[in-house]
C-alpha cells in the first residue's frame, strides 16, 4: 500500500472512531435536522442497505440493468464492480449558492458513471474511471471530515452506481456524528425504486434533466432512448419526497430539490420543453439551475452539432422560455 493511501486510510479510521456522538438530534449546521436521523433511530438505514446490495447480484441500480453480478465481480455497463471507487472529495465553491454558503459544498465525486455521456466534462473520472479503491469505513471518514472543515452538506456526485455503499457509509458515519445534509448529485439516469428506496434518506436532490428527446439521448448518451421519460419520473418522485428547496435563515439549503438543465447548441436539450414541463408537472417555484457552460469536451468534436460552445442568443432565449414558462427560482 502507497504511504498517501496508508495515512488516508488511518485518517478515515481515525475520523469514524475518534470522534464524540453528539446528542441525538442535534446537528451540527444551521439546526434541522437530517431526515436520515430520524431512519437510523429506526434502525430502517440497515434495512434500505440490505435491500440495494442485492441489487447488485444482477445490477439494476440504474435504468440500463444490465444484470451484471457486480457483487462477484463482474463490471456492469457502469464500468463498475462491487468496489468502490473515489476519485476526490473536499469543499467545493463552485455549486449553487444554497449549496456554497460560506463553508463550501462538501462535495465527493465517485469514479465511473452510469450515462456515459459523450460530451462529458469529467471523462477522465467517468469514462476512464480514475480514483482510488477505497472501502466504505474510509467513505464514511470522508463524510466526517467534510463536516468537521465547515461543509454545509455532503455532495454526492454521480452516485447511481453507488447507492448501497453510500447508505452503508452513511450509517457508519452517523453513528460517529454526521449530522449535515446528504445531496444526491445525480445526471437524472436513476431507477425509480432505488429513488423510492432513498426516500428519507436524502435531503437534497439534486438531478440533471438533460434531454426532451430520446432518439437525442441515445445518440449522445450511450444508447440511453428512454432518458426523457426516467428523468421525468424520478424527478417527479424526488420533488415528492423533498419538496421545493427550503434554506435556513443564512440562505443554506437544508431540503428540497434543485435542477440542473444545460443549455446546449441547437437547443438539443429541449430547453423550452423542459422549462414547460417544470411549470406543468412541479410548480414555477421549483429551484433550476439554467446553465451555460457547455463546451465541447472528450469526443463531443465528432458530433459537428456539438463542436462549439453556445451563443449568446441560445443563452438568452433558454433564459426568455423559462420566464415566459413561468419559472420565478431560476439560477442563472
Amino acid at each position: 500500500m502507497a504511504p498517501s493511501r496508508r495515512r488516508f486510510l488511518q485518517d478515515s479510521l481515525a475520523a469514524v472512531g475518534g470522534l464524540a456522538l453528539p446528542p441525538p438530534g442535534c446537528p451540527s449546521g444551521a439546526g434541522v435536522e437530517p431526515s436520515y436521523l430520524r431512519l437510523a433511530r429506526q434502525g430502517r438505514l440497515r434495512q434500505v442497505e440490505r435491500e440495494l446490495w442485492d441489487i447488485l447480484d444482477a445490477c439494476r441500480l440504474c435504468p440500463r440493468a444490465c444484470g451484471a453480478n457486480r457483487r462477484a465481480g463482474k463490471t456492469g455497463v457502469c464500468g463498475s464492480t462491487a468496489r468502490l471507487k473515489v476519485a476526490s472529495h473536499g469543499p467545493h465553491h463552485g455549486e449553487e449558492r444554497p449549496l456554497v454558503g460560506r463553508g463550501g459544498s462538501g462535495t465527493i465525486f465517485f469514479s465511473h458513471c452510469n450515462l456515459l455521456c459523450c460530451f462529458c466534462q469529467n471523462w477522465q473520472i467517468n469514462h476512464r474511471g480514475d480514483g482510488f479503491f477505497i472501502m466504505e469505513i474510509e467513505l464514511a471518514g470522508m463524510m466526517l471530515d467534510l463536516q468537521e472543515r465547515g461543509c454545509h452538506n455532503i455532495n454526492l456526485v454521480t452516485p447511481t452506481h453507488v447507492a448501497p455503499h453510500i447508505v452503508r457509509a452513511l450509517r457508519l458515519a452517523v453513528d460517529r456524528g454526521l449530522r449535515i445534509p446528504l445531496v444526491y448529485n445525480t445526471g437524472g439516469y436513476d431507477s425509480l425504486d432505488v429513488i423510492k428506496a432513498l426516500d428519507g434518506i436524502i435531503d437534497i436532490y439534486l438531478p440533471d434533466f438533460k434531454y426532451q428527446d430520446g432518439a437525442l439521448a441515445a445518440k449522445y448518451s450511450n444508447g440511453a432512448a428512454d432518458y426523457p421519460e426516467i428523468a421525468a419520473a424520478v424527478i417527479r418522485e424526488m420533488h415528492r419526497q423533498v419538496g421545493k428547496l427550503t434554506v435556513d435563515q443564512h440562505g443554506i439549503a437544508t431540503r428540497g430539490l434543485i435542477i440542473r438543465h444545460l443549455v446546449m447548441p441547437h437547443n438539443i436539450a429541449g430547453t423550452d420543453r423542459f422549462v414547460r414541463w417544470v411549470a406543468r408537472e412541479l410548480t414555477t417555484d421549483t429551484y433550476v439551475n439554467i446553465m451555460g457552460q457547455y463546451r465541447p469536451e472528450h469526443r463531443a468534436r465528432e458530433y459537428p452539432e456539438l463542436s462549439r460552445r453556445v451563443t449568446r442568443e441560445e443563452w438568452e432565449q433558454a433564459l426568455a422560455w423559462a420566464r415566459e414558462a413561468g419559472l420565478t427560482n431560476l439560477d442563472t
